[in-house]
């Protein structure tokens, strides 16, 4: 791969407005499919502003209306603002393009970033992003009085954790022990190029994401370094190590693309 070049839009007051940031990144997506610049990661604060990709459900939205713009990224809703670091990687990929490769690629880097603030984590299969795993099902205290045979979360499907109580809502995974995401990732290719990317939970306000269904997972919740640590940590800090991690891992990656298997005429 190429060299990676970054671009630090603004942070703190300095945040920038969703639909900005969406706009500069099909620019630099057009400029980078025109072979006019490298490799291009956008790096970012949000004011708060909550997004859906193209799988989110009706019913994992807020219940009181909060607006919510629609994007055209893969995965489902989530929230955005100060506190937390946002990257969009704008690469050129082989094509037909591996996306699953590419996801793991971010999930790499941001797995080595946590590791040198101290906190382990992980990959959970099934689910993107970077996981701060719980303890074992058996092992975690039950909810509301009830046995983990009885959770309502796993034997009603119409069971909202946001209708009943702070012992279901997301921010609150880790006082359960249960598995919590620290970095969400939703991606989008078009014409081999890479758009939109991650979100690493610094040190935000959680409590953002207990007014929606994070990601559309209702058995697991969110955290961050802050809360993992249980000590301020601040997106200036992680900034520097995570744009190392990701050159680290990007630009030494060997890139294939997807493998496409043809069936016999």
């Amino acid at each position: 791969m190429s060299e990676l070049r970054f671009v630090r839009m603004g942070f703190g007051a300095e945040a920038v407005e969703y639909q900005a940031a969406w706009d500069e990144q099909r620019r630099v997506h057009a400029a980078r499919f025109a072979d006019e610049i490298p490799d291009t990661c956008l790096l970012l604060e949000h004011p708060p502003v909550y997004t859906a990709g193209r799988r989110t459900d009706p019913s994992e939205r807020p219940l009181d209306g909060t607006p919510v713009i629609d994007v055209d990224r893969g995965g489902k809703i989530t929230w955005h603002g100060p506190g937390q670091l946002v990257g969009y990687p704008i690469q050129k990929l082989p094509r037909p393009v591996d996306v699953v490769a590419h996801v793991r690629r971010l999930e790499e880097a941001l797995i080595r970033t946590c590791a040198e603030f101290g906190v382990a984590t992980s990959r959970v299969e099934g689910r993107s992003g970077v996981w701060v795993l719980g303890d074992p099902v058996d092992q975690r205290p039950a909810l509301g009085g009830l046995s983990l045979d009885l959770d309502p979360r796993l034997t009603d499907e119409e069971f909202d954790p946001r209708m009943n109580g702070p012992e279901y809502a997301p921010s609150n995974a880790g006082q359960r022990r249960e598995d919590r995401k620290l970095a969400a990732i939703g991606i989008r290719v078009a014409k081999g190029v890479t758009m939109h990317g991650f979100a690493v939970n610094v040190n935000p306000d959680n409590l953002w994401f207990d007014r929606i269904i994070p990601c559309g997972i209702r058995d697991a919740g969110v955290t961050s370094l802050a809360n993992e640590l249980g000590r301020d940590v601040t997106v200036a800090e992680v900034l520097p190590v995570v744009e190392r991690q990701l050159r680290a891992v990007l630009e030494d990656a060997e890139l294939r693309a997807r493998v496409v298997e043809r069936t016999p005429a």
